[in-house]
């Protein structure tokens, strides 16, 4: 039973830790663009924006990564033969990965915060999508528990990646 309510926990933090990348680089292209605002609008945008991404990334985000970590190694605590099989190696990796984003997501967070931005709204609605492609290939490896279903899912990662891509340059030109 012990099992049952460790994974059913590290669901729930993998969806809540989702939840706040997904939100938080929506949340640094509207900071983005509000830097780009007169000065006026300025004022009254980017206290709110940098407001809302705080309570976001240190009250949703950051635990729910560090909870998805635990409840994960204990999930993976009563399963130790899964890291003798190769979807399991994969999956680690594409978490790993997915860690990787988080860093490089919190980098941005305080530049933003500070007030300096490098990237574009446009590089940061790609960025965003790192997320996505991530998602699908955890959530496809944990499912079907085979790598050999990888080749058919990496097809599907990388049309789903052009796709998206795709959706980008058309939103961008229906906006302006």
């Amino acid at each position: 039973m012990t099992f049952e309510y460790l994974k059913a926990l590290h669901i729930i933090f993998v969806v809540t830790w989702f939840a706040g990348l997904f939100y938080i680089v929506r949340l640094f292209i509207y900071q983005t663009e509000a830097m780009e605002r007169p000065e006026a609008e300025q004022k009254i945008l980017k206290p709110q924006l940098d407001m809302m991404a705080s309570r976001l990334w240190y009250i949703i985000t950051w635990p729910s990564a560090v909870l998805t970590l635990i409840f994960g190694t204990l999930v993976l605590s009563q399963r130790m033969g899964y890291l003798e099989m190769g979807f399991m190696h994969a999956k680690l990796a594409f978490v790993f990965l997915l860690y990787c984003y988080h860093g490089w997501c919190h980098k941005l967070f305080k530049e933003l915060q500070a007030g300096r931005t490098r990237w574009t709204s446009t590089q940061l609605r790609i960025w965003n999508e790192a997320s996505t492609l991530l998602l699908f290939a955890i959530v496809f490896l944990i499912v079907l528990k085979s790598t050999l279903s990888m080749v058919w899912g990496l097809a599907g990662l990388i049309t789903l990646g052009v796709t998206l891509m795709l959706a980008i340059r058309l939103y961008k030109k229906f906006r302006n």
